[in-house]
């Protein structure tokens, strides 16, 4: 679908009042749901919308979209399971319009994207979009687009940072290790993100993990697959040389564990190059002087996947509060168990009174927090973030 095909009704949407929270969100829920089978034309609608509208924000993106289309889906289900989670949702967008600095976004940008939204949300609803409907997605935007513009208001930071490649090496076939130095120090948080612009593709902007705790030295360490279809992380993999300049974002994300007089037992569950977060939160907890007791349950298809099942042993044999469990779907790893993560960690336990960090694949991470709520395990005290694929 080109932008010149698409038609968009310009009108300014109408404010009113908003709904109760509760309210709001099953309206929202409700209707998503009408539109998610046809979600993916709805994300190609969106964005010819938005060109047609602000042509200038084109510039913005890169020349081939499937990639932003498919975030743009994974950031409207996520708004979506957290709307009526005020305080985790208001935490997310804040940390996304400081993310968002780095695209010199302005007013009439997000201005743009509430009508480009609310265009495609009343075509693909047709009949079903309806004035409660419409005032459910009206007011929602409108804190959305508020929250993001006060948190980059507030932001006095950097809106990006350059770093320069130190190191690239396999660690399997598809996973490479790349140590970044930042020019200036880049803040994060053990178990945090940031994005990142390559220079063998640029304006493709790929999400990922550091690997390790903060360093004084700005150097971060990265964990990277090859996704099939994946533009920016293959090229990280196969074609990244120590002396290339990378372009990073603010760091983002939700798996940060501080110290506490009450600190509950950690359940750590990964699959694939997830185990990159939770690593840099074990090495953070390496230098605490009390630690909650931890286990890690580390996945992935065949033994070969578990590129850091050694490191993670010989941190268990040093810390007395560390178990780890490898698991695999084919073939066997000694001391491991076999299946998917979701099944081997609830036939391991209930981990009622954990707190669960769980980080992967999108497929991974709702396959594994289905059986945890189904095991009775109370939705609060599981952390996830939606964004580190391509």
């Amino acid at each position: 679908m080109s932008a010149e095909s698409v038609k968009i009704d310009l009108a300014p949407a109408v404010v009113r009042r908003p709904l109760p929270g509760s309210e709001t969100a099953r309206v929202i829920r409700e209707s998503f749901a009408l539109v998610e089978p046809k979600s993916e034309e709805l994300a190609q609608y969106f964005y010819g919308a938005l060109f047609v509208i602000a042509p200038d924000a084109r510039d913005l993106f890169p020349v081939t979209m499937a990639t932003q289309r498919s975030r743009l889906l994974r950031a409207l289900v996520y708004v979506v399971q957290m709307v009526d989670r005020p305080d985790e949702l208001t935490t997310f967008l804040g940390q996304l319009g400081r993310d968002h600095r780095k695209f010199n976004v302005v007013t009439r940008h997000y201005d743009a994207v509430g009508t480009a939204l609310i265009s495609a949300m009343k075509r693909f609803l047709g009949k079903a979009w309806t004035p409660e409907v419409e005032t459910a997605w009206t007011s929602a935007y409108g804190v959305i687009s508020e929250t993001m513009r006060k948190a980059a208001a507030q932001e006095t930071g950097p809106a990006s940072w350059s770093g320069t490649v130190l190191e690239h090496r396999k660690l399997s076939p598809d996973v490479a290790l790349v140590r970044v130095r930042t020019d200036e120090l880049l803040p994060y948080r053990s178990g945090g993100y940031v994005s990142v612009e390559v220079p063998q593709r640029p304006r493709l902007w790929r999400y990922l993990s550091m690997a390790t705790a903060p360093r004084d030295d700005g150097l971060l360490t990265f964990h990277v697959r090859a996704v099939h279809g994946g533009w920016v992380s293959r090229a990280i993999v196969n074609h990244t040389h120590a002396g290339d300049v990378w372009r990073l974002g603010p760091s983002l994300g939700a798996l940060s564990v501080v110290p506490t007089a009450d600190q509950r037992p950690l359940l750590m569950i990964a699959g694939g190059t997830g185990i990159a977060p939770l690593m840099a939160i074990l090495d953070d907890l390496s230098r605490w002087k009390r630690n909650p007791p931890v286990h890690v349950f580390f996945g992935g298809r065949k033994p070969s996947d578990l590129y850091a099942l050694d490191e993670l042993r010989r941190l268990a044999v040093t810390s007395r509060w560390l178990t780890v469990t490898p698991v695999t779907e084919e073939g066997a790893v000694p001391g491991g168990d076999r299946g998917t993560l979701a099944t081997a960690v609830t036939q391991r336990g209930a981990w009622k009174d954990h707190e669960v960090l769980v980080a992967g694949s999108p497929d991974m991470i709702r396959g594994t927090i289905a059986k945890l709520l189904a095991a009775g395990v109370d939705l609060e005290r599981i952390r996830y973030d939606p964004f580190t694929l391509d």
